[in-house]
């Protein structure tokens, strides 16, 4: 059989037959083949721009935490932590090194902080970081982080693929990519369609990584990117497409692994358009078969989502708010009527063509608006110009696949809190300045029974006001040859995060 090259299943197109895994798929060298969904629109460190970037992250920069294949914190550049008082955190560094061969030390992390809360920042995390009064540097291997309130969350947040720790003053320009500390180097890129990252071998983990390296290739095409795989052409793939994961299932070359936690959803725009008003957000909620997303999107491998998304294994989870948002047609009829619009309206939802998953959201949620008289114009781009469109506001509603931050309630700020700095994982200018409040409530407690009732009030407001919608819990899965080891899919809300995994991956 002909090898088959990424070009030749390019060329061939969606309809590409499924073809036999070659008998020797891997050479000598230990470069594992990852396929991703999308080429990264930006590799800056602070910024969110989807999980193919963050995957590419999290193989060359390090935070001082991390998340474990439990979803809990674990240590990463800080080897301990431990709190101060009230609003005082002193993290511990360990001997490690950034990959311009200079070490780690408290001045590289106190300028990393400052430089994402800092006035003209565009960090992802810039809010959460504008809560720290100082930071103090009594020596190179010690840090304290001195925070205006009293803040629960602060390992969880440095946890974040989105608060490496760079090198003090190697990035030049806002465009600039920055020295990390993770257990790859960037060799080489293809500008839209692959990156080679090489082993690290001053990596602060002994023994760690295993692997050579990993040649990322674009897939954009979900079909293409499972023939990809079974043609032998890469190791692993993310975003196995729903439609797929039963064949993969039952070949005995190959392994999937899925957990639930992303889910798909609607943002707002609150600053133009008819979703000013709330109680069209809340007709919209009214109107849609959920059902219908889990089998169109995910071949009926998820679930309804009618609330905000917390898990149903989350201490925080109430069952009767997770179905506030249930179908009801007559409802939304009723408060399109009180919004002044009883025979409907028209608006545009943007959403991508690039993931099946939006596609087909956006395509029922169309249809089941149709029913009520909202005629829906659908805009599918490309995902880089999606992320532009929705970082400018630059739509009427927006579907939105994405998790939370972590597993702790906190996790849900960004997606809901809408008096944080405008970004692509959130509505656009609908202020929310009680929910504000209680997440920073929320934060400041540390009595497990008192942080509960904070986010169950804090819960009953975002449903009322509907900054986001929740529509379908799915099941996210990678799949990868057998004989690649130590690679984990991560749970909940950590999900998108389990290229962490990447340093203890190994191929047989």
């Amino acid at each position: 059989m002909v090898p088959v090259s990424r070009r030749t299943v390019l060329a061939a197109g969606a309809t590409l037959p499924l073809l036999s895994l070659r008998a020797h798929a891997q050479a000598a060298g230990k470069v594992l083949r990852f396929g991703l969904s999308s080429f990264p629109p930006s590799l800056q460190p602070w910024l969110h721009t989807g999980t193919a970037a963050l995957t590419v992250k999290l193989l060359i920069f390090r935070g001082l935490t991390g998340f474990d294949e439990k979803g809990e914190v674990r240590p990463e550049l800080a080897e301990s932590w431990a709190r101060e008082g009230e609003t005082t955190w002193v993290f511990k560094l360990r001997q490690a090194t950034f990959q311009n061969g200079k070490p780690v030390t408290a001045e590289d992390v106190k300028w990393t902080l400052e430089q994402v809360a800092a006035p003209n920042s565009t960090a992802f995390m810039k809010a959460e970081f504008g809560g720290v009064e100082r930071i103090e540097t009594p020596d190179a291997r010690t840090v304290r982080i001195v925070m205006k309130q009293p803040t629960v969350t602060l390992p969880i947040w440095l946890a974040s693929p989105h608060m490496p720790i760079i090198a003090k003053d190697s990035i030049e320009g806002r465009a600039g990519l920055g020295v990390g500390a993770g257990p790859f180097m960037i060799k080489a890129q293809e500008r839209g369609a692959s990156i080679e990252v090489a082993k690290f071998d001053k990596y602060y983990k002994p023994g760690l990584p295993k692997l050579d390296g990993i040649r990322l290739v674009a897939y954009a095409d979900e079909n293409l990117r499972v023939a990809a795989l079974q043609a032998g052409d890469v190791d692993l793939i993310e975003y196995v497409p729903w439609q797929s994961m039963g064949t993969i299932e039952k070949d005995s070359r190959l392994r999937l692994v899925a957990v639930d936690g992303p889910f798909m959803g609607l943002n707002f725009n609150g600053g133009a358009g008819p979703f000013k008003d709330v109680r069209l957000r809340q007709a919209v909620a009214h109107a849609i078969r959920r059902e219908d997303i889990v089998q169109a999107a995910f071949f009926g491998r998820g679930s309804k989502l009618q609330g905000i998304p917390i898990a149903s294994s989350s201490p925080y989870f109430d069952k009767g708010r997770s179905e506030f948002w249930n179908y009801d047609p007559a409802k939304a009829k009723k408060l399109m009527a009180e919004a002044g619009v009883p025979n409907g309206f028209t608006c545009t939802l943007l959403s991508t063509a690039q993931y099946g998953m939006h596609k087909s959201t956006a395509e029922v949620v169309q249809a089941n608006l149709a029913e009520i008289g909202i005629q829906v114009t659908l805009n599918l781009p490309d995902w880089a110009a999606r992320v532009d469109l929705a970082g400018k506001g630059r739509y009427d509603f927006m579907v939105q696949g994405t998790t939370a931050d972590n597993n702790d309630p906190d996790g849900l700020a960004p997606l809901i809190d809408g008096d944080l700095p405008p970004n692509m994982a959130r509505s656009w200018q609908i202020p929310t300045p009680e929910i504000h409040a209680l997440f920073a409530k929320g934060r400041a407690e540390f009595d497990p029974a008192k942080r509960k009732a904070i986010y169950a009030e804090l819960e009953k407001l975002a449903l009322e006001q509907a900054p986001l919608v929740g529509l379908a819990w799915r099941s996210q899965g990678y799949a990868m040859v057998t004989g690649l080891s130590g690679f984990k899919c991560y749970p909940g809300g950590t999900n998108f995060f389990s290229a962490y995994s990447l340093d203890e991956a190994a191929l047989a």
